[in-house]
């Protein structure tokens, strides 16, 4: 049966996508259809007992397995949907919706969409009054993102286009492609006078692909002035080339760069311990501002790390001081640059 219209609340009815829990916390997710039944190795479950029950309802299975039943969270969803491409985990999700300061009624570019996951929470977050263009060059990827997308909304948003091809920022900026209504509302002069791929019109920028150096020129020319970046990588080496090439193109305020490990834990009367596994790494998150156009990044106000930048200490000394009056004081354990103290830097 069809996935109907996402709702939040009310008793479950056909149509309406349940989780069912079971006493050792595994979890199963259905799509109720007046007839249905659910069936796993503990015997099975009518989806007619379900359907007519108010979300967080307890049903029995004919084996005498009891299940909790309570529509789908997103994190939830997006941990158990069909994957072509890993997903992003919701942990990173979350810090991405808020670092990267998603609202609602922003215009929002991606790439690449991978299965959907972290679409459906840029949707979600945009709403309605926003837009998200996401692109996947994989073709069968954009197909399992789409569906992805379908099933949890119970329909393809009108405020997502998905384009199957490498990110363009010309097309990204296409006013003949806007998102239904949504283009014309968000920019009525810029669809009007046909100028919008000479400007930049996204508020945000997210990427999510193997080298995303190579779109940092294109992510500033589809961003207006203000708007942010957010590079989303695995390795350290893919961080450290994406924060030098933000750095170098010269139209980003300074970045930022972190990771996020999520650690639970058990809690069992006087037993209240870390859990024994933990979703650790997962990726590292870059974010930057767009500045205006015509100016010039700031130059770096603090020392480096000896050794950071061999090509710049080539021509003197590596470990030569900074003078104070460009860089003030730099606590040597904030910064790895050694002592403060006066007479050590003399040394």
């Amino acid at each position: 049966m069809p996935v109907k219209a996402r709702v939040q609340r009310g008793p479950f009815a056909a149509g309406d996508q349940v989780q069912l829990t079971d006493p050792k916390g595994r979890m199963h997710q259905i799509v109720l259809s007046s007839g249905g039944t659910f069936h796993t190795h503990r015997g099975a479950l009518s989806h007619d007992d379900l359907i007519g029950q108010p979300e967080g309802s307890v049903v029995t299975a004919s084996s005498g397995t009891v299940y909790v039943a309570l529509r789908p969270l997103l994190a939830d969803y997006t941990l158990a949907m069909k994957r072509g491409a890993t997903i992003v985990y919701p942990k990173d999700a979350a810090q991405i919706l808020a670092y990267a300061d998603v609202f609602p009624g922003a215009r929002v570019l991606e790439a690449g969409a991978g299965s959907g996951a972290l679409s459906c929470w840029l949707l979600r977050a945009v709403g309605p009054d926003g837009e998200l263009v996401s692109f996947e060059a994989r073709a069968d990827f954009a197909e399992i993102a789409r569906e992805n997308v379908r099933k949890y909304f119970g329909e393809v948003p009108a405020w997502w286009r998905l384009v199957p091809s490498e990110l363009s920022a010309r097309v990204a900026l296409d006013p003949s492609l806007g998102t239904g209504a949504a283009y014309s509302r968000l920019l009525p002069d810029l669809a009007e006078a046909g100028e919008a791929g000479n400007a930049g019109s996204f508020d945000r920028v997210i990427l999510d692909m193997l080298a995303p150096w190579d779109n940092v020129a294109g992510a500033a020319r589809a961003l207006i002035p203000g708007g942010l970046i957010c590079c989303y990588v695995a390795t350290t080496t893919q961080l450290s080339r994406v924060v030098e090439e933000l750095r170098a193109h010269g139209g980003f305020f300074e970045p930022a760069a972190w990771e996020t490990l999520n650690r639970g834990w058990h809690v069992d009367g006087l037993a209240v311990r870390p859990d024994h596994r933990m979703i650790a790494h997962t990726g590292f998150l870059v974010t930057a501002r767009r500045l205006a156009d015509g100016v010039s990044a700031p130059p770096r106000r603090r020392r480096p790390a000896k050794g950071a930048h061999p090509e710049a200490e080539a021509g003197g000394r590596a470990d030569a001081p900074v003078p104070a009056e460009a860089d003030g004081p730099v606590p040597a354990e904030a910064d790895g640059a050694g002592p403060t103290d006066a007479a050590a830097l003399a040394e």
